[in-house]
C-alpha cells in the first residue's frame, strides 16, 4: 500500500467492512438487515454507501453516529441516518435492541417528510423482529480456555 495516503487507506477499509458486514453470513457484527434494506443500500452511489458504512461501523463499535437523530414518536426507539445529494436524500432507520442494531429500513426520498409507507415499512419489520424474539447480542470472546491437564 506504499504510495496511497491515510484517507485513501481510510476508504478502502470503509469499502471492506461494508462489503464484509453486508454479505458475510459468518461476521461478528451486531448488524441484522431486515426486507430488503441490504438490497436497497447497495442500488445507492458509492459515496452514499461509505458514509452509512462509516456511520454503520461506529454503531457497531458502540460509538455515537455523526449523523443520526431520532424519529421520534411516529417511530419510538428507532433512528435515522441521513446523507443529503443534490437530488436526493438517502435515509436508513436502524433500531437497537437487545444489543443489534436492526436495519428496519434503506430508501430515498425528494422532500424533508418522511412517507406513511416508510414508516408502515419500518413498523412493521420491527413487528416481524419482536415476534422472532433473536437472542440478545453476546459479544464472542477472543479468549481460548486452556485445558487443564490432568
Amino acid at each position: 500500500m506504499a504510495g496511497i495516503g491515510p484517507a485513501e487507506r481510510l476508504t478502502a477499509y470503509i469499502r471492506t467492512y461494508i462489503i464484509w458486514t453486508m454479505t458475510s453470513k459468518g461476521s461478528n457484527t451486531r448488524i441484522k438487515w431486515e426486507g430488503d434494506s441490504n438490497r436497497q443500500i447497495r442500488l445507492w452511489p458509492a459515496s452514499a454507501r461509505e458514509n452509512f458504512g462509516a456511520e454503520l461501523q461506529r454503531l457497531d463499535n458502540y460509538e455515537r453516529p455523526l449523523k443520526s437523530k431520532p424519529m421520534g414518536k411516529s417511530l419510538p426507539g428507532v433512528h435515522e441516518l441521513f446523507r443529503e445529494d443534490e437530488a436526493l436524500w438517502y435515509r436508513l432507520l436502524y433500531w437497537l435492541r437487545d444489543g443489534w442494531i436492526y436495519v428496519l429500513h434503506c430508501f430515498n426520498k425528494k422532500t424533508n417528510q418522511t412517507s406513511k409507507s416508510d414508516i408502515k415499512t419500518a413498523k412493521d419489520r420491527m413487528k416481524i423482529v419482536e415476534q422472532r424474539e433473536d437472542e440478545p447480542f453476546v459479544e464472542e470472546n477472543d479468549d481460548k480456555e486452556v485445558e487443564k491437564s490432568a
